[in-house]
Formats: structure tokens, sequence, C-alpha cells
């Protein structure tokens, strides 16, 4: 199952996985949050959860 994991940006559970492969670890999560830095998260707007 590819669950979704980001609904601001579309990040999915293979999204990360690759980003493992591809990298050594994730930089998803520091994508993410350079992102909430710069007020481009939505996610009580996107996410079902309101989270």
């Amino acid at each position: 199952m590819d669950e979704q994991i980001c609904f601001c940006f579309g990040y999915r559970v293979s999204d990360i996985k690759n980003d493992v492969l591809t990298n050594g670890r994730s930089t998803i999560l520091e994508r993410i949050a350079g992102e909430k830095r710069d007020g481009r998260c939505r996610c009580a707007e996107k996410n079902p959860k309101g989270r």
C-alpha cells in the first residue's frame, strides 16, 4: 500500500523509500521543514485529518 504521507506536497511512502535508497537517508523531512518555514504548508486545509 502506497499511503500518502504528506498532503501538502504529495509525498507517499514510496517517495520516502526511494529517497533513502538514493540518498542513504530521507531528505524529504528537510524539504518539508523548509517549505513550512517559508509558509507554504497547508496541512490544516489539505489533510483530511486536519493536521
